[in-house]
């Protein structure tokens, strides 16, 4: 009889729509249970309404497109009030809860309704106490949509009858003054919106369209994303607004643009989707479909689809293409609970039968869309029925209609623990509002409370849709959102095929730019378009994507042209370890070696006549001084600091000063011996004072070098080079180096001048040719030096004046001291005084004045130095003293010589 009766009830639905043209016959949208308290319920059982214009008289629309995922909805709220009915709050109070589920059909009127008739039943109440009058409603769940959460709110609101949503998402909705008793179980759309965001930065995608409706919630939740994605730098490359009704006859208009947009811009690859299940399984079918006409392989149609609360858990959205069609699917869901329970209740469905559907038209219309393409048997549609009902629940809201559920419960317990609630006095819809607002609820030994906005936040879950064994929708837990902390935490291993296959897609308007490089943004476009330039020199950036370079720090950094980093300056100073330095040093040591042997060598052979006629004790001063000189050339190596960079010139210039103070004295000797008249020389003679001369040429140097170092002394600096630090010395005063090295260029110039005087003198004495060589290789070296020296720098600089102090030094000790070492060493012979005299006596006879030079009259005495006192009496070498002339043939032969002039003694100090 079941069967005969399913058949008939069949046949006269199909001639209905025949008759109609509607896709659903007239079956009543209405499941109640009685109780003590009512709760009402509005579920989409329906997907939407005929909408053709059959009257104007207002009239009840007919419902379209059973949809399976509200009327698990609906059943889990007969499964919670059922489970509620016998927990110890309610045994205890002993009431019962009761249910009058309304379908609204995704419907804004139809949902209107039903409100309306859950507010006439509690004003019936209020006015008259008659069998008439139905229970009141205390309290409302539902419904799916914000659209229509937020229509039916400012209805039931009029009452302050308590509203709780499952999964209306809408921000708006949290707005306690507008809405003061709306309540849901779930978290607002700011917070999934922030989710989503947090994935997208997660995978570095910054590129990405959006699929949404034209509803309140569609709207809020593509502001709120928009919004917060531009703060993470995620750029929306196109919005496509979808019709919020399926049936709106603009709808597929809208889908075939979505999917045209979609194909022209492959660079999306990720698509953020708040659109309805209907949509996004029309919108694979037209993208499929376009792509197939445009000669393509449909696997281009691959994306990341990041899925909304709306769709996440939706198991028709596929339809005939599989995930390698579709791509990746990451879908943000609500906190699941337990499902034991719910499924329990299906198997007692299942076992109970097709007869036991009498009361539930909802579950009667489900049996009758199942078996209208196929005959079957009563249990094998119960069984078909009941499989495809586990198919569809969903986790998420189911465990959010239970908390529902059993926040009324426990409110409505609270309230009557304290009054009797089956008297006359019975309980108002607000009372229960107020108790639900100041009362925590148990669920599951898990306590929950709304917030100050009516909301309870658990947070997100990430699932990722998975194909296996020809099935597509089996979700695998990849993550779950923290709303307190605004993070996004994976649970599972980062080694799983699926989540590496994320971490390789690419979804940017232009190519990431590498440490090295910054973004350029042109006028007008998003600021995720844009070309990759080159950082400048000294700028660097070390981060991909960067807006700007950064500045090295030019006073120790340096960077290149596309640097990710900035490089240390080199610290430059001419070291000790330098190769050059190295040879400069080796002249230093074998200077002051060689300087120190031969003045070991002059003390040996002090009373020797060449040690004597080189300037005896001057000798030591001299090679004390190009020691002291040699030392100061060893200061130029090494890192400066400054009382190096103070004692290396003055010491030079003190030295060698010193040094040519001593050859001047040398050369004025010779002079005044071989080259003044005799009235000139005996005035010359009495000033000649050899180191009070020597005194007055340090003391005026010194007295330079003082000023300079008290006025403007040398100071060590670092020069900042584009990559390098030359770290040397600066002189301080320029003027002061000049007129130190000038004053010494005076000295040597006179010594030249002098020794040039002096260079026909005899053997023995021609120092002077040796001399001027010497002051003129200073003078050559010093003068080449100084613009050297003005016109480069670098570390090399050191090292140029450190080469000319050692020519000098060794110009010096090579032409000075060398030539008499030989002597002293190598030719004894021409080391006596008997050489000397024979020396002499050539050099008179070659004279223009020949004169006799006495071998026997030629003494030497030591008086400031050496003397030698030279009397020219007569060509021959006589054996007397004598002062006068008593040869008078020897007078006669002199006066030939030298007519109108007697015998003059002629000595003078050399």
């Amino acid at each position: 009889m079941a069967r005969l009766g399913l058949v008939i009830y069949t046949h006269i639905t199909l001639c209905f729509i025949l008759e109609t043209g509607q896709s659903s016959a007239e079956i009543p949208r209405v499941l109640t249970a009685s109780g003590d308290f009512v709760i009402g319920g509005v579920f989409p059982i329906h997907e939407d309404v005929y909408k053709a214009n059959e009257s104007f008289a207002p009239h009840q629309k007919t419902c379209i497109r059973f949809q399976i995922r509200g009327l698990t909805r609906a059943l889990a709220m007969i499964n919670a009030i059922e489970i509620m009915n016998k927990s110890p709050p309610l045994a205890d109070a002993n009431i019962t809860l009761g249910y009058w589920i309304q379908d609204s059909c995704s419907d804004v009127s139809t949902a209107l309704r039903a409100t309306t008739d859950f507010t006439q039943q509690v004003s019936c109440h209020e006015r008259s106490n008659t069998p008439t009058c139905r229970q009141p409603v205390m309290a409302v769940i539902g419904a799916t949509y914000s659209e229509i959460s937020i229509a039916i709110a400012r209805q039931l609101t009029l009452q302050m009858i308590p509203q709780i949503s499952y999964s209306s998402t809408a921000v708006i909705l949290s707005d306690k003054s507008r809405f003061p008793a709306f309540m849901r179980t779930i978290p607002n759309d700011k917070h999934q919106t922030a989710a989503m965001v947090s994935l997208l930065s997660t995978y570095g995608w910054n590129w990405v369209g959006i699929v949404t409706t034209d509803g309140n919630y569609g709207l809020s939740a593509l502001e709120n994303f928009v919004s917060q994605a531009s703060e993470k730098g995620i750029c929306v490359a196109f919005k496509s607004v979808l019709p919020q009704s399926i049936t709106n006859e603009d709808v597929m208009s809208a889908i075939r643009q979505t999917a045209k947009t979609i194909n022209m811009n492959p660079k999306v690859q990720v698509i953020v989707s708040f659109a309805k299940p209907s949509h996004m399984m029309d919108l694979y079918q037209e993208l499929k479909r376009q792509i197939l006409k445009a000669g393509q392989n449909v696997e281009s149609m691959r994306r990341v689809w990041v899925a909304s609360d709306s769709w996440s858990s939706s198991v028709s959205v596929h339809g005939n293409l599989s995930l390698e069609n579709i791509g990746h699917v990451l879908g943000f869901t609500f906190k699941s609970g337990n499902l034991s329970s719910f499924r329990d209740y299906l198997d007692r469905l299942e076992a109970t039968g097709y007869d036991d559907t009498e009361n539930n038209s909802f579950v009667r219309e489900f049996y009758m869309e199942i078996n209208a393409s196929k005959n079957y048997r009563d249990n094998e549609l119960v069984s078909k029925a009941v499989r495809t009902l586990r198919e569809h629940a969903e986790a998420d809201v189911s465990f959010s209609v239970e908390m529902a559920v059993s926040a009324i419960t426990q409110a409505v317990a609270s309230i009557c623990r304290s009054r009797d609630c089956k008297s006359t006095d019975r309980v108002q819809p607000w009372e229960v509002l107020q108790a639900l607002w100041m009362h925590e609820f148990k669920l599951r030994e898990q306590k929950y409370k709304f917030d100050s906005n009516g909301d309870i936040n658990l947070g997100y879950d990430v699932n990722m849709w998975r194909s296996e064994g020809g099935k597509n929708l089996i979700h695998d837990f990849i993550a779950e959102y923290h709303p307190q902390n605004n993070s996004l935490t994976h649970i599972n291993d980062s080694s799983s095929p699926c989540l590496q296959d994320l971490e390789h897609i690419v979804s940017k308007c232009s190519n990431s730019c590498v440490p090295g490089e910054f973004k350029k943004t042109a006028e007008g476009q998003h600021t995720c378009c844009y070309e990759c330039i080159n950082c400048t020199e000294n700028y660097f950036s070390n981060d991909t994507d960067m807006d700007q370079c950064l500045s090295c720090d030019t006073n120790t950094e340096w960077s290149p042209i596309g640097s990710s980093s900035c490089l240390r300056k080199a610290l430059l100073f001419f070291g000790w370890q330098d190769g050059f330095a190295v040879v400069l040093l080796t002249f230093c040591a074998l200077g002051i070696l060689l300087a120190l042997l031969v003045s070991v060598l002059f003390l040996h052979q002090h009373d020797t006549p060449v040690v004597k006629a080189a300037g005896g004790p001057l000798c030591q001063a001299v090679l004390f001084s190009l020691v002291i000189s040699y030392i100061s050339a060893i200061l130029f190596v090494g890192r400066p600091n400054s009382l190096q960079c103070k004692a290396r010139q003055v010491l030079f210039g003190l030295s060698f000063t010193l040094c040519v103070s001593c050859i001047l004295v040398k050369t004025l000797q010779i002079l005044l011996a071989f080259h003044f008249n005799p009235e000139l020389q005996e005035v010359l003679k009495r000033l000649y004072q050899p180191y009070v001369i020597i005194t007055i040429c340090v003391a005026l140097q010194a007295a330079i070098c003082i000023c300079w170092l008290i006025l403007k002394s040398p100071f060590n600096q670092i020069i900042r080079n584009p990559t390098t630090l030359l770290e040397d010395c600066h002189e301080g005063s320029y003027l002061a180096f000049g007129v130190m090295l000038g004053y010494i260029a005076i000295l040597v110039f006179v010594c030249f001048i002098f020794a040039f005087k002096g260079r026909k003198l005899p053997q023995q004495y021609n120092e002077a040719k040796f001399i001027t060589f010497s002051m003129l290789l200073y003078l050559i070296s010093w003068l080449l030096f100084v613009p050297v020296y003005v016109t480069t720098s670098g570390v090399y600089l050191s090292a140029v004046e450190m080469v000319v102090i050692l020519i000098s030094n060794y110009g010096i000790l090579s032409c000075h001291f060398f030539p008499k070492c030989y002597v002293i060493l190598f030719r004894r012979e021409q080391n006596t005084k008997s050489a000397f005299r024979k020396n002499l006596y050539v050099y008179s006879n070659k004279s223009r004045d020949p004169v006799s030079v006495s071998t026997s009259s030629v003494s030497e005495k030591q008086s400031n130095g050496q003397r030698f006192i030279l009397r020219t009496s007569s060509l021959s070498v006589p054996a007397t003293n004598s002062n006068t002339c008593s040869d008078k043939t020897s007078c006669k032969g002199f006066r030939r010589s030298s007519t109108a002039r007697q015998c003059l003694r002629r000595s003078t100090s050399i």
